[in-house]
């Protein structure tokens, strides 16, 4: 028995064997091999395999378990320091301290640190997996499957489960592995998989001996769990599912690895530098303090805890609250992102290139005319007769077009026509014919092919019209007049087929493409799809944020142009597949550019055109649904589909959006230029400062007799800094911001902090100086004074920092931050003023300040903001970089 009820183990290598077996299976034994039936699978059946077998579903990422994601909070280098720094102070100050004078101070303190780092962390990571687990269970992907007591239904892929019937068209993603036991013309994409971009021919048994080479994704009969129908349609039995197909031993090898995107090479890069400083100053700081005070085991404590205060232990906290703070705001907004990490680029692009179907027009396509070979006549129902066979008995994915034919026979109750034919078989659609036949045989027994596809393409296997009763040859007048009726109708913004066929057909089965040939033209179908009232307004708002929009279509030019210019596309320069197939690479690369308008472009042409496009250094949106834009999703910056696409098109897409408007892109796009915005915040906030506090240290263990702070007030200092950030994900962005894409880059960081790091360096030393002369402080009796002093003021210019640069505008008059920033920044300088006043400051070395203190420091401040404001704007006129 091939199905045995015992628990399913994890398989960690593909069962190869097993796959030969099934794919070698004869027809006729099949079924019960398997342990199913024609019809399929009964319920008690379904839920025994659901029990034994699992869900379909390959994990990507194992579920995370929350107590070694909260362990893992606290394994980074950041967290690794503050731990070593408990366990000295725990040796020195606890355990070989004299009875008595054993001090937990800075244990209790650097302890606070790690544990709340780490919660931070933990719970923003969590909250985070949750949101995206939620999300992602919005966006479901089907099948079509036999069970028995039932009709074909359509279920969830994961509901599926060894045994299933299912059944799968142009369009679908193999929702398991499966063994094919009917096929019509069936061709799949395995490159997922494989990498061969051809298609594949399928057929129910397999051919020659492919079964003794040991190659099972080259098995005729077998069709594999993530790869998808290029056309054609099968009937096929589910053998293996979940984490035991052949896509879910791949994954197993490449759990929990993701390529870095240039956005994690970037934060990389600026966390590599400030250690890079960090390392530089241990030394330096623990050799100067060493040789001037003499101590240097208290060197090395404030040495370290130097180190500790220049590193960015929040930014893998405040990375992931934005980003997926950011995802479920635009899940409110109606789109989902399927990749937290996709959300910088959609703040980044700058160019959408978008299909027009159901994106510009309103994806409700309604049969207008049927008119006849010459154009006489507007409905005649001979040809609506033959269009409808030819929709009806395809079983390959059906398009909007043969929906709305369908819809329109249904409405004049013209059904029972097709019960007086039987359908003999069938030449699936392709997007290099653009079109698609049926062969159909009446209850006297006469044959006939019937096709219908785009008008150009139908033309060329066209050699009669038939019209008036009579069939004439194709002449080169009729011809003209077929372009004339096809342009005429495309400039009113209907989009036109042609109807043929060919009757008395000797040949009784297996018909190919090489059929359709020597056709009668009968007529010819108009449809309409108006376009949105939504859609000009939405490409205007798109424009305005700095997005341009491209049309790429592999519609009829004259439509396309037509659409284009009611939503307020430029169409001057556009261009056809077969004009832009014509030129040279260089023309290709400037065409790309100046064109907004592409019509009758092949799948192939379309990724052409996005690679072009971003090998100019754009960032390169895709919005499509079809199969046709599946690699043009995969190639693009950020590939975008909708709920209602075909499966490879959700699969292929990085965001979904759950309404198909353009509107609901644009505010999707504007959350993804904050959240984006709310990260480089941080990222340059924390660098300048801590550059700052860098030169800051540097000269007072030059210069002073005594530590300028001790290692613990560093650490409550940095303590409350990195608290004071945690909102920063709830700030708003300036408008100014969201009007342009933003793009990643690491070197504008890195300037960033060498220009405005510095600023906070001139006011700590002119503490120091009021410090040392005004108040006195000029000796090491005095220290603590001192500390006290520069513990304030280090606090403050920290803390306004996050208003000075969170904004290119003047803080807190032209921009106000969030109400959460403000609430929590100015606690933090409160606190910070209070602490050198209280019993816990006393504990920690520190000491109340005399009154005649705090002009100078709002002095100081007021300074600091000023200056660097004045520097700030130098910053942005000088380098043309906005905050």
């Amino acid at each position: 028995m091939m199905w045995k009820k015992k628990k399913r183990k994890e398989q960690f290598a593909f069962n190869a064997e097993k796959v030969f077996l099934a794919a070698t299976q004869p027809l006729g034994s099949v079924f019960s091999y398997f342990q199913t039936s024609r019809i399929g699978l009964t319920a008690d059946e379904v839920e025994k395999r659901q029990s034994v077998y699992g869900r379909n579903e390959v994990e990507h990422e194992k579920k995370k378990n929350p107590l070694s994601t909260f362990i893992k909070a606290f394994i980074n280098p950041f967290i690794g320091v503050l731990t070593g720094l408990v366990v000295i102070s725990f040796v020195l100050d606890v355990l070989l301290a004299a009875p008595g004078e054993q001090d937990w101070t800075a244990i209790v303190i650097i302890s606070t640190m790690v544990i709340f780092s780490a919660i931070l962390r933990f719970c923003q990571e969590w909250k985070a997996n949750a949101s995206s687990e939620s999300l992602l269970k919005m966006v479901t992907n089907t099948c079509y499957v036999k069970r028995a007591g039932n009709h074909d239904e359509e279920i969830n892929i994961a509901e599926l489960v060894p045994g299933d019937v299912v059944m799968i068209a142009a369009g679908d993603m193999i929702p398991a592995d499966i063994r094919i036991i009917e096929a019509k013309d069936l061709f799949v994409s395995q490159s997922s998989l494989t990498g061969e971009s051809d298609p594949i021919e399928k057929h129910p048994e397999v051919k020659g001996k492919k079964y003794n080479k040991g190659s099972v994704v080259e098995l005729d009969n077998i069709c594999y769990m993530g790869s998808n129908v290029v056309s054609g349609s099968a009937t096929g039995i589910v053998f293996e599912t979940g984490n035991n197909t052949y896509l879910g031993t791949i994954a197993k090898s490449i759990v929990g690895h993701r390529a870095a995107t240039a956005f994690d090479k970037g934060i990389n890069k600026v966390s590599i530098l400030l250690i890079r400083f960090m390392l530089v100053m241990i030394p330096f700081v623990f050799l100067v303090n060493g040789l001037t005070k003499g101590d240097w085991f208290d060197a090395f404590i404030f040495a370290i805890s130097v180190a500790v205060g220049l590193t960015p232990e929040m930014l893998p906290m405040i990375v992931t609250a934005n980003l997926s703070k950011g995802a479920v705001a635009m899940s409110k907004k109606k789109t989902i992102v399927k990749d937290l990490n996709a959300i910088q680029n959609f703040g980044a692009m700058n160019i959408l290139c978008t299909d027009k179907t159901g994106t510009l027009t309103c994806d409700q396509i309604v049969l207008e005319k049927y008119i006849n070979a010459d154009g006489s006549s507007d409905n005649d129902k001979r040809i609506l007769r033959h269009a409808y066979f030819n929709s009806f008995f395809q079983t390959g994915l059906k398009n909007l077009m043969d929906k709305a034919i369908l819809s329109h026979i249904k409405e004049l109750s013209l059904e029972y026509l097709k019960d007086n034919y039987k359908k003999v078989d069938e030449i699936p659609f392709d997007f290099a014919r653009r079109r698609m036949s049926v062969v159909v045989e009446d209850k006297q027994g006469k044959r006939q092919i019937i096709t219908k596809g785009a008008v150009e393409e139908m033309l060329d296997i066209c050699s009669y019209a038939e019209f008036d009763g009579a069939v004439h040859p194709l002449s080169a007048e009729l011809r003209k007049k077929a372009q004339e009726i096809s342009l005429q109708m495309n400039k009113q913004g209907m989009r036109v087929l042609a109807v043929a066929h060919k009757s008395y057909l000797s040949k009784e089965c297996d018909f190919k493409v090489e059929d359709e040939k020597d056709m009668v033209l009968i007529g010819y179908l108009a449809f309409l799809d108006p376009p949105k009232q939504s859609a000009a307004s939405a490409i205007k708002q798109l424009h305005e944020h700095g997005i341009e929009v491209k049309i790429l279509s592999g519609d009829n030019d004259a439509v396309v142009q037509t659409i284009a210019r009611q939503v307020g596309i430029e169409t001057r320069n556009a261009l056809t597949g077969p004009q832009f197939e014509a030129m040279e690479e260089e023309e290709q690369r400037q065409a790309v550019c100046k064109t907004n308008v592409f019509s009758k472009l092949t799948p192939i042409q379309k990724t052409q055109i996005i690679m072009l496009l971003q090998e100019q250094q754009n960032t390169v949106g895709f919005l499509g649904d079809g199969i046709n834009d599946a690699a043009a999703l995969r190639q693009s910056d950020i590939g975008i589909s909708v709920d209602s696409a075909v499966d490879i098109a959700k699969e292929s897409a990085d965001i979904i959006l759950l309404e198909k408007d353009l509107m609901v892109l644009e505010d999707g796009v504007l959350e993804g230029r904050k959240t984006f915005g709310n990260i480089t915040k941080y990222i340059k906030m924390t660098a300048s400062s801590n550059f700052g506090n860098m030169f800051s240290v540097m000269a007072a263990s030059a210069f002073l007799p005594f530590l300028p702070m001790l290692p613990i007030h560093l650490l409550i200092q940095n303590l409350l800094y990195d608290i004071s950030q945690t909102t920063i994900p709830f700030d708003r962005m300036d408008a100014d911001y969201l009007r342009k894409p933003r793009k990643w880059d690491a070197s504008d960081i890195s300037r960033f902090m060498i220009f405005i790091g510095p600023i906070s360096s001139i006011f700590d030393i002119v503490t120091y100086l009021v410090m040392w002369y005004v108040f006195s402080c000029n000796s090491v009796e005095h220290q603590t004074l001192f500390q006290s002093g520069w513990f304030i003021e280090g606090l403050l210019s920290q803390t306004l920092i996050v208003h000075m640069i969170r904004t290119q505008k003047i803080p807190f008059i032209q921009s106000c931050a969030s109400w959460q920033v403000t609430g929590l920044t100015v606690l933090i300088m409160v606190i910070g003023i209070i602490i050198p006043f209280s019993p816990f400051g006393t504990s920690i070395g520190l000491e109340p300040l005399p009154l005649s203190y705090f002009p100078w420091l709002v002095g100081i401040l007021l300074s600091y903001c000023v200056l660097t404001q004045m520097i700030k704007n130098w910053y942005i006129k000088r380098f043309v970089k906005w905050l």
